[in-house]
């Protein structure tokens, strides 16, 4: 990801997902996530939810929300995520399963 903008409540990142590949399922205690797509195609969990988001939509993920992100496309997918909350550490996630061993 690249780091656009940090606040004292918020961040905004830009994610890139490379083709056929997806972030760890997880969860966070202390921040919110609203994720945009900008281009291709994301497939993804919130909550119970499992859907597709093209490019220009967008999904809300409260806090405590089990969350993921894949693309399983051949194409690019980039993100813009706003995070908001009163903390908002790389270490306030809570990893349910992860294709690169993180905990």
């Amino acid at each position: 990801y690249d780091s656009i903008e940090i606040g004292v409540h918020f961040q905004v990142k830009k994610l890139h997902i490379n083709p056929h590949c997806k972030l760890s399922l997880q969860m966070h205690h202390k921040r919110a996530e609203h994720w945009v797509v900008v281009s291709g195609t994301a497939s993804v969990i919130n909550g119970e939810s499992l859907f597709t988001l093209e490019e220009g939509s967008s999904t809300y993920i409260p806090m405590k929300t089990i969350h993921s992100l894949e693309n399983k496309t051949d194409k690019k997918l980039e993100i813009i995520e706003v995070q908001s909350g009163l903390y908002l550490g790389e270490d306030d996630i809570v990893r349910y399963e992860d294709d690169y061993g993180r905990v």
